[in-house]
């Protein structure tokens, strides 16, 4: 008799993403011209649970989504791209979730969120889907083995998420973001986070800006709590920080035309590396050129490489 497959849950965001293209990101108060204007799929939790599927992966995605047109428009990209619909919970009274994003000429992006259903996944609504969420359950096609979620929905949810799913055995990433304060004893929940250089910064008073800061950063988080911290540091790669132990990767060299699901790719792309079974230092060089290959594409999920792709360009840079 052969094992049950192990399968991702995702508890996250799903958005509505619109961007526009400019020359230049603008100053406070300052309106600029842009260029091309696209509608596309995002959502940190959404972004994320997509990277990891299409790194081969199964994957669960619990969300909340509006009623509204835009909702309608998500429910049927999320699961025709794959993600069940059980997950996919419906809110009569708010809208569902948008970012405004502009992405200049070399990439880089400003963000804003406005959550609307988001904000309304709680801890209920996780616990009506039943225990199957964290646990292996007979006749179901996988077996949960590692949770993933992020901050792009109500913080009792996320600690609600990881310590559920700590006392069933799962593994647990947490990807601190969007930046905030969090509780005291909160960063101790989750067995990985993954903040990049900004959120790094917020949660430990240490401004990143090269190895040097991110390695004082990650010693931070670990004395604050963390027990592995991965520092993603843009075209530098990231930093992996355990008690006694500090180690660089080295980002990939690639033309960056967008990066906004830069971080969602890296991800996902860790949680299904970590649930194949390969050594975490496998996986962050994985999930580090899944996020150099990411940023060579515009958008954001449309962004997201998938295994073929990534395994050809590992297979290209040696």
């Amino acid at each position: 008799m052969t094992d049950t497959p192990s399968s991702i849950v995702v508890i996250g965001s799903a958005n509505i993403d619109f961007t526009v293209k400019v020359e230049r990101l603008p100053q406070v108060g300052e309106t600029v011209s842009g260029g091309d204007f696209r509608l596309s799929f995002g959502g940190k939790g959404a972004n994320q649970a997509l990277a990891a599927l299409r790194a081969g992966a199964p994957v669960a995605m619990i969300a909340k989504l509006g009623r509204d047109p835009n909702g309608e428009l998500l429910y049927r990209h999320l699961t025709t791209a794959g993600l069940s619909p059980e997950g996919l919970l419906r809110d009569d009274e708010v809208p569902s979730g948008v970012a405004l994003i502009m992405v200049d000429a070399h990439g880089r992006n400003l963000i804003a969120v406005a959550p609307g259903s988001n904000r309304r996944l709680m801890v209920a609504d996780v616990q009506a889907l039943g225990a199957g969420v964290f646990e292996r359950q007979a006749g179901a096609p996988h077996r949960p083995r590692l949770l993933l979620t992020q901050l792009e929905i109500p913080l009792d949810t996320v600690a609600y998420g990881l310590q559920r799913a700590c006392d069933a055995g799962l593994m647990t990433i947490l990807n601190p973001a969007p930046g905030r304060d969090l509780p005291e004893g909160f960063l101790a929940l989750p067995e990985i986070i993954t903040p990049n250089e900004t959120e790094a910064s917020l949660l430990t008073g240490i401004t990143v800006t090269d190895l040097e800061t991110a390695q004082r950063a990650g010693e931070r988080l670990i004395a604050m709590g963390s027990q592995t911290v991965i520092i993603t540091l843009g075209e530098q790669g990231c930093l992996l920080a355990r008690r006694g132990e500090v180690r660089h990767f080295p980002g990939f060299r690639v033309t960056a035309i967008d990066s906004t699901a830069a971080g969602d790719a890296f991800n996902g792309v860790l949680a299904a590396s970590l649930l194949e079974g390969l050594p975490l230092e496998h996986a962050i060089v994985r999930a580090t050129a899944a996020g150099a290959l990411c940023v060579t594409k515009r958008g954001a999920q449309e962004s997201l490489p998938t295994r073929q792709e990534l395994d050809a360009f590992l297979a290209s840079v040696g």
